[in-house]
Protein backbone atom coordinates (compact mmCIF):
# COMPACT_ATOMS: atom_id res chain seq x y z
CA UNK A 1 0.00 0.00 0.00
CA UNK A 2 2.80 2.42 0.86
CA UNK A 3 4.45 1.92 -2.54
CA UNK A 4 1.11 2.60 -4.19
CA UNK A 5 0.67 5.87 -2.25
CA UNK A 6 4.19 7.04 -3.19
CA UNK A 7 3.55 6.27 -6.84
CA UNK A 8 0.24 8.11 -6.66
CA UNK A 9 1.74 11.22 -5.08
CA UNK A 10 4.33 11.43 -7.85
CA UNK A 11 1.23 11.78 -10.06
CA UNK A 12 -0.57 14.12 -7.65
CA UNK A 13 -1.06 16.81 -10.27
CA UNK A 14 -3.12 14.45 -12.40
CA UNK A 15 -5.70 16.41 -14.33
CA UNK A 16 -8.91 14.97 -15.71
CA UNK A 17 -9.50 16.98 -18.90
CA UNK A 18 -8.94 15.55 -22.37
CA UNK A 19 -8.20 18.83 -24.15
CA UNK A 20 -5.55 18.19 -26.77
CA UNK A 21 -2.27 19.89 -27.50
CA UNK A 22 0.12 22.06 -25.56
CA UNK A 23 2.16 25.15 -26.44
CA UNK A 24 5.94 24.84 -26.78
CA UNK A 25 8.39 27.73 -26.59
CA UNK A 26 12.14 27.86 -26.74
CA UNK A 27 14.19 27.90 -23.51
CA UNK A 28 15.25 31.51 -24.13
CA UNK A 29 11.64 32.59 -24.53
CA UNK A 30 10.68 30.77 -21.36
CA UNK A 31 13.47 32.41 -19.38
CA UNK A 32 12.62 35.86 -20.73
CA UNK A 33 8.95 35.39 -19.90
CA UNK A 34 9.77 34.30 -16.35
CA UNK A 35 12.16 37.21 -15.80
CA UNK A 36 9.45 39.65 -16.89
CA UNK A 37 7.18 38.65 -14.00
CA UNK A 38 7.30 41.14 -11.13
CA UNK A 39 5.42 39.49 -8.26
CA UNK A 40 7.22 37.15 -5.84
CA UNK A 41 6.22 33.58 -5.03
CA UNK A 42 6.08 34.44 -1.34
CA UNK A 43 3.18 36.80 -1.97
CA UNK A 44 1.09 33.89 -3.25
CA UNK A 45 1.46 31.89 -0.07
CA UNK A 46 0.49 34.50 2.48
CA UNK A 47 -2.47 33.82 4.74
CA UNK A 48 -4.26 36.78 3.20
CA UNK A 49 -4.60 34.83 -0.07
CA UNK A 50 -6.02 31.72 1.57
CA UNK A 51 -9.70 30.99 1.65
CA UNK A 52 -10.52 29.27 4.96
CA UNK A 53 -12.55 26.10 5.18
CA UNK A 54 -15.03 25.05 7.81
CA UNK A 55 -13.93 21.69 9.17
CA UNK A 56 -17.53 20.56 9.57
CA UNK A 57 -18.93 20.96 6.08
CA UNK A 58 -16.10 22.07 3.78
CA UNK A 59 -17.60 25.51 3.17
CA UNK A 60 -15.31 28.52 3.06
CA UNK A 61 -15.18 30.40 6.34
CA UNK A 62 -13.30 33.49 7.45
CA UNK A 63 -13.89 32.61 11.09
CA UNK A 64 -10.57 30.78 11.57
CA UNK A 65 -7.56 32.69 12.84
CA UNK A 66 -4.31 32.44 10.88
CA UNK A 67 -2.83 30.27 13.63
CA UNK A 68 -5.81 27.91 13.64
CA UNK A 69 -5.81 27.67 9.87
CA UNK A 70 -2.10 26.83 9.81
CA UNK A 71 -2.75 23.99 12.24
CA UNK A 72 -5.72 22.88 10.20
CA UNK A 73 -3.57 22.83 7.05
CA UNK A 74 -0.86 20.86 8.82
CA UNK A 75 -3.41 18.21 9.77
CA UNK A 76 -4.98 18.20 6.30
CA UNK A 77 -1.59 17.82 4.61
CA UNK A 78 -0.76 14.75 6.70
CA UNK A 79 -1.56 11.50 4.95
CA UNK A 80 -1.48 7.96 6.30
CA UNK A 81 -0.17 5.38 3.85
CA UNK A 82 -2.64 2.87 5.27
CA UNK A 83 -5.74 4.99 4.62
CA UNK A 84 -8.40 3.03 2.78
CA UNK A 85 -9.28 3.77 -0.82
CA UNK A 86 -12.24 6.12 -1.21
CA UNK A 87 -13.24 5.61 -4.81
CA UNK A 88 -12.67 3.61 -7.97
CA UNK A 89 -9.86 5.96 -9.03
CA UNK A 90 -7.65 5.01 -6.05
CA UNK A 91 -8.22 8.24 -4.13
CA UNK A 92 -7.64 7.74 -0.42
CA UNK A 93 -9.81 9.37 2.24
CA UNK A 94 -10.09 13.14 1.86
CA UNK A 95 -9.22 15.02 5.08
CA UNK A 96 -12.15 16.26 7.14
CA UNK A 97 -13.44 19.62 5.95
CA UNK A 98 -11.70 19.54 2.57
CA UNK A 99 -13.68 19.28 -0.69
CA UNK A 100 -14.16 15.83 -2.18
CA UNK A 101 -13.12 15.25 -5.80
CA UNK A 102 -15.51 15.56 -8.70
CA UNK A 103 -15.31 13.70 -11.98
CA UNK A 104 -14.58 15.91 -14.97
CA UNK A 105 -17.02 14.05 -17.21
CA UNK A 106 -19.88 14.81 -14.81
CA UNK A 107 -19.22 18.56 -14.53
CA UNK A 108 -20.78 21.01 -16.98
CA UNK A 109 -18.70 24.16 -17.45
CA UNK A 110 -20.94 27.23 -17.52
CA UNK A 111 -19.26 29.92 -19.61
CA UNK A 112 -21.99 32.39 -18.68
CA UNK A 113 -20.75 32.48 -15.05
CA UNK A 114 -17.26 33.77 -14.30
CA UNK A 115 -15.20 33.85 -11.12
CA UNK A 116 -11.63 34.78 -10.25
CA UNK A 117 -8.76 32.99 -8.56
CA UNK A 118 -5.05 33.58 -8.27
CA UNK A 119 -2.53 31.38 -10.07
CA UNK A 120 1.18 30.90 -9.40
CA UNK A 121 3.68 28.49 -10.97
CA UNK A 122 6.97 28.14 -9.11
CA UNK A 123 10.00 25.86 -8.80
CA UNK A 124 12.00 27.56 -6.02
CA UNK A 125 12.74 24.34 -4.10
CA UNK A 126 15.18 23.40 -6.85
CA UNK A 127 17.59 25.98 -5.42
CA UNK A 128 17.79 23.91 -2.21
CA UNK A 129 18.68 20.83 -4.25
CA UNK A 130 20.97 22.09 -6.99
CA UNK A 131 23.26 19.06 -6.73
CA UNK A 132 20.35 16.92 -7.96
CA UNK A 133 19.17 19.23 -10.73
CA UNK A 134 19.79 18.31 -14.36
CA UNK A 135 22.75 20.49 -15.34
CA UNK A 136 21.73 20.95 -18.96
CA UNK A 137 18.56 22.74 -17.79
CA UNK A 138 20.26 25.45 -15.75
CA UNK A 139 19.67 27.94 -18.54
CA UNK A 140 15.88 27.60 -18.29
CA UNK A 141 15.68 27.77 -14.49
CA UNK A 142 14.20 31.20 -13.58
CA UNK A 143 16.56 33.16 -11.36
CA UNK A 144 13.84 33.65 -8.73
CA UNK A 145 12.17 30.26 -9.16
CA UNK A 146 9.00 31.90 -10.49
CA UNK A 147 7.69 30.65 -13.83
CA UNK A 148 4.34 32.44 -13.65
CA UNK A 149 4.12 35.17 -11.04
CA UNK A 150 0.98 35.40 -8.93
CA UNK A 151 -1.86 37.09 -10.72
CA UNK A 152 -5.63 37.12 -10.61
CA UNK A 153 -7.23 35.24 -13.49
CA UNK A 154 -10.80 34.61 -14.57
CA UNK A 155 -12.31 31.14 -14.80
CA UNK A 156 -15.73 29.71 -15.61
CA UNK A 157 -18.05 28.00 -13.15
CA UNK A 158 -17.26 24.29 -13.13
CA UNK A 159 -13.59 24.63 -14.05
CA UNK A 160 -10.62 23.10 -12.27
CA UNK A 161 -7.03 24.16 -11.50
CA UNK A 162 -5.98 22.23 -14.59
CA UNK A 163 -8.33 24.23 -16.81
CA UNK A 164 -6.79 27.43 -15.48
CA UNK A 165 -3.24 26.10 -15.83
CA UNK A 166 -3.79 24.97 -19.42
CA UNK A 167 -5.38 28.24 -20.52
CA UNK A 168 -2.81 30.50 -18.82
CA UNK A 169 0.24 28.57 -20.05
CA UNK A 170 -1.12 28.61 -23.59
CA UNK A 171 -2.02 32.30 -23.43
CA UNK A 172 1.42 33.19 -22.07
CA UNK A 173 3.38 30.83 -24.32
CA UNK A 174 4.75 28.80 -21.43
CA UNK A 175 5.61 25.19 -22.17
CA UNK A 176 3.32 22.66 -20.45
CA UNK A 177 3.06 18.94 -21.19
CA UNK A 178 0.58 16.48 -19.76
CA UNK A 179 -0.57 12.92 -20.31
CA UNK A 180 -3.86 11.13 -19.70
CA UNK A 181 -3.76 8.34 -17.07
CA UNK A 182 -7.07 6.45 -17.12
CA UNK A 183 -6.28 4.64 -13.85
CA UNK A 184 -6.78 7.95 -12.03
CA UNK A 185 -9.30 9.40 -14.50
CA UNK A 186 -6.86 12.25 -14.89
CA UNK A 187 -3.99 13.73 -16.85
CA UNK A 188 -0.48 13.80 -15.41
CA UNK A 189 1.48 17.05 -15.53
CA UNK A 190 4.76 15.88 -17.01
CA UNK A 191 6.56 19.20 -17.29
CA UNK A 192 6.19 22.96 -17.11
CA UNK A 193 8.74 25.41 -18.49
CA UNK A 194 10.61 22.34 -19.80
CA UNK A 195 11.25 21.21 -16.21
CA UNK A 196 10.02 17.64 -15.81
CA UNK A 197 9.45 15.10 -13.06
CA UNK A 198 12.75 13.55 -11.83
CA UNK A 199 14.78 16.48 -13.19
CA UNK A 200 15.75 17.20 -9.57
CA UNK A 201 15.89 13.71 -8.08
CA UNK A 202 13.72 10.60 -8.15
CA UNK A 203 11.06 12.15 -5.89
CA UNK A 204 10.74 15.41 -7.80
CA UNK A 205 7.78 16.49 -9.88
CA UNK A 206 4.83 18.86 -10.12
CA UNK A 207 2.19 19.21 -7.38
CA UNK A 208 -0.60 21.69 -6.82
CA UNK A 209 -2.17 23.35 -3.82
CA UNK A 210 -5.38 25.29 -3.31
CA UNK A 211 -5.45 27.72 -0.39
CA UNK A 212 -2.43 25.96 1.09
CA UNK A 213 -3.87 22.44 0.92
CA UNK A 214 -2.25 19.78 -1.25
CA UNK A 215 -5.18 17.60 -2.37
CA UNK A 216 -4.75 13.85 -2.60
CA UNK A 217 -6.38 13.75 -6.03
CA UNK A 218 -5.69 15.21 -9.46
CA UNK A 219 -6.08 18.87 -10.21
CA UNK A 220 -8.83 18.38 -12.79
CA UNK A 221 -10.94 16.68 -10.13
CA UNK A 222 -10.85 19.78 -7.92
CA UNK A 223 -13.83 22.09 -8.42
CA UNK A 224 -12.64 25.68 -8.08
CA UNK A 225 -14.46 28.29 -6.00
CA UNK A 226 -14.39 32.05 -6.35
CA UNK A 227 -11.36 33.53 -4.60
CA UNK A 228 -9.25 30.36 -4.50
CA UNK A 229 -5.46 30.64 -4.45
CA UNK A 230 -3.95 28.03 -6.78
CA UNK A 231 -0.23 27.26 -6.86
CA UNK A 232 1.59 24.70 -8.99
CA UNK A 233 4.78 23.77 -7.15
CA UNK A 234 7.81 21.77 -8.17
CA UNK A 235 8.66 19.43 -5.29
CA UNK A 236 12.03 17.78 -4.87
CA UNK A 237 10.94 15.42 -2.08
CA UNK A 238 7.43 14.10 -2.75
CA UNK A 239 5.86 17.18 -1.19
CA UNK A 240 7.69 16.93 2.13
CA UNK A 241 9.58 20.13 1.25
CA UNK A 242 6.16 21.86 1.30
CA UNK A 243 5.01 20.39 4.59
CA UNK A 244 3.17 17.36 3.24
CA UNK A 245 3.70 14.58 5.80
CA UNK A 246 3.55 10.82 5.30
CA UNK A 247 2.85 8.50 8.19
CA UNK A 248 2.78 4.70 8.45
Amino acid sequence: MKKHIIAFMLLITLCATTLGGCTIETPDEVANNADSQSASFESSTSSDDAQYFDAEDGDASAGMSDEDYEKYLSDANTYNAEDGELDSYLTTTVPDGMPAPVEWQDVAIDTSVTHTCTLTIECSKIFDNMDDFTTDKLSILPSDGVIYATRTVTFYAGESPFDVLLRETQNNRIHMEYNMVPLYNSNYIEGINNIYATDCGNLSGWMYSVNGWFPNYGCSRYLLSDGDAVVFHYTCDLGRDFGVTWTQ
